[in-house]
């Protein structure tokens, strides 16, 4: 340590004796620093993670469960007597029938563009006039936001087409890479943060009866990207949640009774 004082009061003496001008001075001794730090530096060893492209471009579906898949379907559990009466559903009715049980009466299946033999409903989300007001007891919204550009309109909507006492149970993607099936299509907009996402809905359900939470963490962030599966991390790689690496953000919110 006294050796390496030593040699930059040298350097800077030397700098100083050929005349050099200030700024040029002040420049060198700037590159020296980051020399000294830069060596000082551990290598880390990044393993097959070592590539500028991921290991899967399907969100792991070809590995096993896709990692926010994961975050989604406890979700959906930990809220699953939310999933009764008349239910609404985007794309398919998967999860009103994996979680809704026999509490579910009628299941609702929402698509964008025809072609979905089992919708019971085709409309844009920001568009949905077609759907009557008071309508559904719970309403799944599960990775479907990003790709609706008029986010007021649409939460004007999910909120219209919720009973009174109605639960919207939705998430969002944070961290993600983007779907390249869904932006060639009909778009992909966002990513969100629990900020945004409260603010999102708050417009239209109040504070009080808007529950947001965030899941995901550095490692679980890289392992999303790269596509890989549930399956490949261990179980306690998903327990710590870090509020600055938001993989996943869920929602909760209910329609007061009057109408809100």
């Amino acid at each position: 340590m006294h050796k390496d004082r030593m040699f930059h009061k040298w350097r800077k003496q030397y700098f100083i004796q050929m005349k050099f001008p200030s700024s040029v001075i002040s420049e060198q001794m700037n590159k020296i620093f980051f020399w000294k730090k830069k060596r000082s530096l551990c290598q880390i060893n990044l393993g097959k993670l070592d590539r500028i492209r991921p290991i899967s471009t399907l969100f792991g579906y070809d590995r096993g469960q896709p990692i926010d898949r994961y975050y989604i379907e406890n979700f959906l559990l930990h809220y699953k007597k939310d999933i009764h009466g008349r239910v609404l559903e985007i794309g398919d009715n998967t999860y009103t029938q994996k979680f809704g049980e026999n509490r579910v009466e009628q299941s609702d299946i929402l698509h964008a563009v025809k072609g979905n033999p089992s919708a019971t409903f085709v409309a844009d989300l920001a568009q949905a006039d077609i759907i009557p007001s008071n309508t559904f007891d719970c309403i799944i919204l599960t990775q479907t936001l990003q790709f609706v550009f008029d986010l007021p309109a649409a939460m004007g909507h999910l909120h219209r087409i919720l009973k009174p006492g109605g639960v919207l149970l939705a998430t969002v993607p944070g961290i993600s890479q983007i779907s390249r099936y869904d932006m060639d299509r009909w778009g992909d907009f966002w990513r969100f943060t629990t900020q945004s996402i409260r603010h999102l809905f708050e417009n239209e359900f109040s504070a009080e009866n808007t529950d947001v939470k965030a899941y995901g963490n550095v490692l679980v962030a890289i392992a999303f990207l790269h596509g890989l599966a549930t399956e490949e991390l261990k179980h306690e790689d998903f327990e710590y949640q870090d509020p600055d690496y938001q993989v996943l953000i869920t929602v909760r919110a209910i329609k007061l009774k009057n109408g809100d």
